[in-house]
């Protein structure tokens, strides 16, 4: 996951320079419909499904084969043709083909890149499909549906969801004397056990002051605090505040008061976890698959409550069924009975450090059984915060990457950083609503 959210933050650049002249002639508007899915399944003439996806690292690809292989052996008129590509490459080959009729039937975006597709027109209102296949918000954690909807349209139908824990390698707080088992949840517990590590010679926590994972700290404090990244029609960025300081402050006090090195690399936090150099890390639930960290003494727990509310950020991804030119509307069915057997069956796309986005599967026993090390990731859903979904905002949200890196790499004050960035934001927001018409 961590990899392709890396190659998305590349895609958007390239969506956006491409959709700018194809949002107004592409093969179908944003106002286009699902075609006619029925309820029941599929029972039209044999067809095959093109599905794009980006699942090309980790565990992914294999249990994504295994997954369409069981779907294809079950269902003899429907044939799933997978293509997996790198996440940029979807962003840059989508428009073209779409405009051409040569694009995916279905495909999974990530959460936040939804309305950039659906605002260019490369995809299907998927209201009536979801009806159909008796998807809505409650089958879903609190606001994740809604961030798959573009102009009271839904265009994403969720499928995994991403969120930040804390990582801990219980050998290091071991050698440090404190107990292994305990782990920090509060403020107060938190900075007891850095001051306690500190006072063995061990920096606490890294801080990393790249998107991974220091952006993702950032905005989990900043709502913590009771911060938000944007106005409420994303129009005006807003983490330049208190809240927004106040959490740049608090990993900047980490390296201050010696728990993190000043200039940590890229990746350098999880490695150093590793390495027993570290005691926390706060990292996504991907890592759970990490290789590396399984011969390791470690668990994952929630990360602490630091401000004055519970908060965690999250990452997602949802299904989208794409507006080809000439789109046939069996092949859009078919793929309306593909996306509701694979969420039905997704408890296996936990093997891959994702956890499914449907409550039912993922509030079934046995896959805390099956896979143990999620169990602590799965209560920060109720309290979680996915990432800001609206046409062009990876654009925006890359101006605060820069300020979260010039903070802790302590080039500017937490206050000029946040403010420089913000003003670029607005004029980038301001710019995005002119191109796409929100």
């Amino acid at each position: 996951m961590k990899n392709g959210l890396v190659r998305r933050l590349t895609a958007a650049g390239v969506a956006l320079a491409v959709g700018t002249a194809l949002a107004a002639c592409s093969g179908g508007t944003a106002a286009s419909t699902g075609g006619d899915v029925k309820a029941g399944g599929y029972d039209g003439p044999k067809v095959t499904v093109t599905f794009w996806n980006g699942f090309t690292g980790g565990a992914g690809p294999q249990v994504l084969k295994k997954l369409v292989s069981e779907f294809n052996s079950s269902h003899k008129n429907i044939a799933i043709s997978s293509v997996p590509m790198e996440w940029d490459d979807i962003a840059a080959k989508m428009p073209l083909a779409v405009k051409a009729g040569r694009g995916p039937d279905v495909t999974v975006v990530h959460g936040s890149d939804v309305a950039t597709y659906a605002a260019q027109g490369l995809l299907l209102k998927a209201d009536a499909i979801a009806k159909t296949l008796k998807m809505d918000e409650s089958d879903f954690p609190s606001g994740l549906y809604e961030n798959g909807s573009y102009q009271d349209a839904q265009y994403g139908l969720p499928w995994s969801v991403t969120p930040l824990g804390l990582y801990i390698n219980k050998d290091v707080l071991k050698k440090a004397g404190l107990d292994e088992d305990t782990v920090p949840t509060t403020e107060a517990e938190y900075d007891e056990a850095l001051a306690a590590l500190r006072a063995k010679g061990v920096q606490g926590e890294w801080v990393d002051p790249y998107f991974f994972t220091g952006v993702m700290e950032f905005q989990s404090l900043l709502w913590q605090y009771g911060g938000e990244l944007y106005n409420d029609d994303v129009s005006k960025a807003t983490y330049n505040s208190d809240a927004g300081v106040k959490a740049l402050n608090v990993m900047l006090d980490r390296i201050k008061q010696g728990d993190s090195p000043a200039k940590v690399a890229q990746d350098g936090d999880i490695n150093a976890l590793i390495a027993g150099k570290t005691a926390f890390n706060w990292n996504g639930i991907w890592q759970t698959s990490n290789t590396a960290l399984q011969s390791k003494n470690w668990t994952a727990a929630a990360v602490p409550q630091i401000g004055t509310e519970k908060a965690v950020w999250s990452s997602s991804t949802d299904w989208a069924f794409v507006n080809n030119k000439g789109q046939d509307s069996n092949k859009t069915q078919a793929a309306g009975v593909f996306v509701q057997w694979m969420n039905e069956h997704s408890l296996a796309w936990a093997e891959t450090g994702e956890l499914p986005a449907t409550n039912s599967v993922r509030e079934d026993s046995s896959l805390v059984s099956k896979y143990p090390n999620l169990k602590p990731f799965l209560a920060e859903l109720d309290y979680a915060h996915f990432e800001t979904s609206a046409p062009g905002i990876p654009s925006a949200d890359a101006l605060l990457n820069t300020a979260v890196n010039e903070a802790i790499l302590q080039k500017k004050s937490p206050q000029q950083a946040l403010d420089d960035a913000a003003k670029k934001a607005d004029l980038q927001l301001q710019q995005n609503k002119q191109q796409y018409g929100y």
